[in-house]
């Protein structure tokens, strides 16, 4: 059955095992991997080199389209493997050996490094490996639960490793829209005025004399992460949905908003599950990943479509999707990521979006991706994609962490990601502060009150600066005072 898979008969022949195709990389290679957030992404070859490494040492640089699962990152970097990643990680061991120097980190934005390949700025791709659920007659590939930078890969790289993975329904083709803008000067304009457009195939082309193997397997991606909404989380949904209420009232928005964006995790779940018992109606979703929220609006009648770049979802969304592919087949699609979070898509949907941030500061900067200002947690990701280019640019955070000791609004951030041009609306558990048309002297003071919120409700807390033990940084720390503050 798995053979069926395969559509071109002479293709059988390259059928290998993922420990022969660890074999076919060499030391200073460029590899290219389908995956975005945990989906779609390499389940044997990766980890097979991983293995490989330990016992003949070699390093590769490694693309992808963002983090991978099954811990293939850190299995990776623990090997000594790695010389170089980009443009996005999630994985604790890696992040280690990045902050030691060990591994060298660019964190891009996604919509850029397909643009950095197809204009020859970065070095060509030796070796791609890509997972798909199947072969066609005419060489191309049909991708799995995300698209990424695999048709980049695919059309760039000298070689090509195929996981097919058979844990995936054949059925599965249909939902993607594989649309490539012309290199440049030719760039044509990217004729999707709608989310629920579809301009492209149903695969990804591929030159078939490319492929040097292919590796069966029959694997899930890794689930998702996710986190109830807590009260916190909930708060957050609430102070959104209340502002959305408001344009609305005022005529700026209609009870179907404009296409939303939201980032992966617990924040943005909350946010979006917020919309379930709200009074909007015939939402659209013009995003990165789809996630159990994205699905749950969907049921619940809310979301008329999707449009992203990975199904990221928890392992019972997971059956309920695959189960019942067909229910969603019509709602839903996925696109490269340089369509899925190109600016000028972003710009001419207006776009909402609603990422989150590390910290933000009182005049409207927005930390996404570094501690202490030099040490990188995870990567920007689309959140610059969406930034710069929504209607509106909204950053969600909680107030304070760490049982409320640490703040997450800070006088001044100490890495910037997002200016303060960038950045129409804060949002935190106690309150949310639209920033547009308002000038630095004011924003301030509307951050203020915000922070003045948490403070007063804190017992008369106050915020106090102190350096760091051993670090020469300062944080922001909620220290509790017996006098009143004032702002």
């Amino acid at each position: 059955m798995a053979y069926e898979r395969i559509k071109i008969q002479s293709l059988h022949d390259k059928v290998i095992t993922a420990v022969e195709a660890a074999k076919l990389f060499q030391d200073g290679m460029v590899v290219g991997s389908s995956g975005f957030t945990k989906a779609g992404d390499s389940k044997v070859v990766l980890p097979a080199l991983a293995d490989r490494a330990k016992e003949d040492p070699l390093k590769i640089t490694l693309i992808t389209g963002a983090s991978l699962g099954h811990g293939t990152d850190g299995k990776l970097a623990e090997a000594g493997a790695l010389s170089k990643r980009m443009p996005f990680q999630v994985d604790r061991t890696l992040r280690n050996k990045i902050n030691a120097g060990d591994v060298l980190f660019i964190d891009q934005h996604l919509s850029e490094t397909a643009e950095l390949l197809h204009n020859k700025n970065l070095p060509q791709v030796d070796i791609a490996v890509l997972e798909v659920a199947a072969i066609e007659s005419d060489g191309s590939i049909v991708p799995t639960t995300s698209v990424g930078n695999s048709a980049t890969f695919a059309a760039l790289a000298k070689q090509v490793i195929l996981e097919v993975n058979t844990a995936i329904p054949t059925t599965i083709k249909g939902i993607h829209d594989i649309y490539q803008a012309e290199d440049y000067p030719r760039r044509n304009v990217i004729p999707i005025v709608a989310p629920e457009n579809k301009i492209g195939r149903k695969t990804i082309p591929l030159d078939p004399s490319k492929i040097v193997g292919i590796v069966f397997t029959n694997e899930l991606d890794s689930p998702a992460d996710i986190a109830e909404p807590d009260a916190k989380t909930t708060a957050i949904a609430k102070h959104i949905l209340a502002f959305f209420e408001n344009e609305v009232e005022l005529g700026h928005l209609s009870e179907s908003l404009m296409p939303l964006q939201a980032g992966i995790g617990k924040v943005a779940n909350a946010v979006l599950t917020g919309f379930i018992h709200s009074k909007f109606h015939n939402l659209t979703m013009f995003s990165e990943v789809l996630q159990d929220s994205t699905f749950d609006l969907i049921d619940a009648g809310k979301l008329d479509f999707a449009s992203a770049s990975s199904i990221t979802v928890s392992e019972e969304c997971y059956s309920r999707v695959f189960d019942h592919l067909d229910k969603y087949r019509d709602k839903i699609v996925l696109r490269p990521q340089n369509i899925s979070n190109t600016p000028g898509l972003i710009k001419r949907l207006g776009i909402i979006a609603i990422n989150t941030a590390i910290e933000f500061d009182i005049y409207g900067n927005v930390n996404s991706t570094h501690t202490s200002g030099t040490n990188i947690m995870n990567g920007i990701g689309g959140s610059g994609d969406f930034a710069r280019n929504a209607y509106l640019s909204i950053f969600v955070t909680q107030a304070a962490s760490k049982g409320d000791v640490i703040s997450h609004i800070v006088p001044m951030v100490s890495h910037v990601d997002h200016t303060e041009h960038d950045v129409d609306i804060l949002v935190t558990d106690y309150g949310l502060a639209d920033l547009r048309g308002l000038a630095p002297r004011n924003a301030q003071k509307l951050l203020l009150k915000i922070v003045y919120t948490l403070t007063s409700k804190r017992n008369y807390w106050i915020i106090t600066i102190v350096p760091v033990k051993g670090e020469g940084i300062h944080h922001i720390y909620w220290r509790k005072h017996s006098v009143g503050i004032s702002t």
